[in-house]
């Protein structure tokens, strides 16, 4: 709190060594307003024109012919153009059709017209309403005026004749290539024609020579993987039928130990855990442990029966059931014999085919690859060929499309009228910095000489300054004739800030009501 009052005290002592100079204040402020006040009320007026056109890039047509004519986007274009408007050949056209050039009597001075109306020429957009705005200023209105209709008939103007000079060049080019590109397909078709008449006969061979001697190669590969998967096939299946034989087709051995199950096996096994599963409920003598025990031993006799007849039976018996499967067993060799033996002649056939390739292995690949080469060039001609008529045909559409109905559409919002009223300077802001600075000037002056030639304003500054301690003190004698003076001093600076602050007010209302004070004097 105490540096805070020492603060306020301090800041206190730098106002009264300001007002204490404020004479400083009045001989700045009557230095730099009245000079500042005359040049900017001597400025000349500056008039501005401003026109806003729409670009309406919308069309009827667009959505019909999209992907039958060549359609180009028309808000890249129209930013293109306003970007290229401002070039130094539009702004010298600009020039002459404003008659400005008619105040130049040198080249220098034509340049530099040129120079300043393109920094002067405003053209901006408002964002992706494609609305411009063109404005210009100058000290003749009507010059402004007809600096901004120039440049808005030569934006309009500029566009539409882009367009039709774009589509008229674009035509020419299409014509001329195609022109070019029939020849070349007319000569790329009869270089094919005389090549395909000369190798009639091995030209079905070419241009999958390779690719063809690698597929049979890997045909063949799996020709005789499939014939040795088919001969192991066979094989297993012959030691099947022998194995048969020796245990009996049944898998019962020499001591009579049961290797392989029969039909019965599974409704016998199942019997019997039923069985297990009645005898811990029931007596032996309860009907369904009785009926189990009966079912149970009459599939023990139907399975013996069945092994005995297997066992008695010769391989050919055809009345036995266990037999079928020595019979499929066969059958399935026999097909597989069979399967071999066609494989064996795809084999053959693969390798002869394979052999004849071989035998071409000098005469194809260049027939194949001039053969390449002629379908190649053949091929990207007559792309380019159609491709250039298609070009041509949409082209063509889109001329006629041009001539019913525009792709840009030029609204101008607001025509560029001749301002009656200036547009500047703003003589109103002018005039407050001229006044600021003529006040803020002298106070910064008071405010250093303060400084450099201090004065003690309060009995406590005596202190730091010397170090003799303060007894008291005393008024001046003559306090009467020193009050007098400081009052007639403050009415000398009011009188003086009073006059300068009314001269600024006067200038600020005249510039309100449009009233020009200096008219007469420049």
């Amino acid at each position: 709190m105490q540096d805070l009052q020492q603060t306020l005290t301090q800041i206190l002592d730098y106002v009264k060594g300001i007002w204490i100079k404020k004479r400083y204040v009045i001989i700045s402020s009557w230095l730099i307003c009245p000079i500042g006040f005359f040049y900017v009320a001597s400025l000349p007026d500056v008039y501005s024109s401003k026109a806003q056109v729409f670009v309406d890039t919308r069309s009827v047509l667009q959505p019909l012919l999209r992907g039958l004519a060549i359609q180009t986007n028309p808000d890249q274009e129209i930013q293109m153009m306003a970007k290229t408007l401002l070039s130094r050949s539009n702004v010298e056209k600009i020039a002459r059709e404003s008659d400005l050039d008619i105040k130049t009597t040198t080249e220098g001075e034509f340049e530099s017209l040129v120079t300043s109306l393109t920094k002067e020429i405003k053209l901006s957009s408002t964002g992706r309403d494609n609305i411009y705005n063109i404005s210009f200023s100058n000290k003749e209105p009507i010059v402004a005026q007809r600096v901004v209709q120039e440049t808005l008939d030569l934006f309009v103007e500029g566009a539409l004749g882009n367009n039709r000079k774009d589509t008229d060049t674009a035509g020419r080019f299409l014509d001329e290539q195609i022109s070019e590109y029939e020849s070349r397909l007319t000569e790329a078709e009869q270089r094919l024609a005389n090549f395909k008449r000369q190798y009639n006969d091995i030209l079905p061979l070419a241009g999958t020579y390779y690719s063809n001697l690698q597929s049979l190669n890997d045909e063949l590969e799996a020709t005789r993987l499939q014939i040795k998967q088919t001969q192991q096939q066979t094989e297993s299946l012959k030691k099947q039928i022998s194995g048969a034989k020796q245990s009996d087709s049944f898998g019962v051995s020499n001591n009579d130990a049961p290797v392989l199950r029969t039909r019965y096996d599974d409704r016998i096994k199942a019997l019997e855990e039923e069985l297990d599963r009645l005898t811990l409920r029931f007596t032996d003598l309860h009907p369904d442990v009785v009926e189990t025990k009966a079912l149970l031993d009459k599939l023990e006799t139907s399975r013996e029966e069945e092994i005995a007849a297997f066992l008695n039976a010769d391989d050919s018996d055809q009345n036995q059931p266990l037999s079928e499967l020595n019979r499929e067993i066969k059958l399935e060799v026999s097909r597989l014999e069979s399967q071999v033996a066609s494989l064996k002649v795809k084999e053959t056939d693969i390798q002869n085919k394979i052999a004849g390739l071989e035998s071409k292995v000098d005469l194809i690949p260049q027939i194949e690859a001039e053969s390449t080469a002629l379908n190649r060039e053949y091929g990207v001609t007559k792309q380019k060929y159609e491709e250039l008529l298609s070009r041509r045909e949409a082209a063509d559409l889109s001329r006629r499309a041009d001539v019913s109905a525009e792709d840009l559409q030029f609204r101008i919002i607001e025509p560029p009228l001749l301002p009656k009223r200036p547009s500047g300077p703003n003589r109103i802001i002018f005039y407050t910095a001229v006044l600021a600075i003529g006040f803020g000037s002298g106070i910064g002056i008071a405010f250093l000489i303060s400084q450099l030639n201090p004065i003690l304003i309060r009995p406590k500054q005596l202190l730091s300054v010397s170090n003799y301690p303060i007894w008291g003190t005393v008024t001046h004698l003559n306090i009467e004739r020193i009050n007098k003076t400081n009052r007639n001093r403050l009415l000398v600076f009011l009188l003086s800030s009073g006059t300068i602050l009314a001269i600024f007010g006067t200038l600020v209302a005249a510039e309100i009501m449009n009233i020009d004070l200096f008219g007469g004097l420049l």
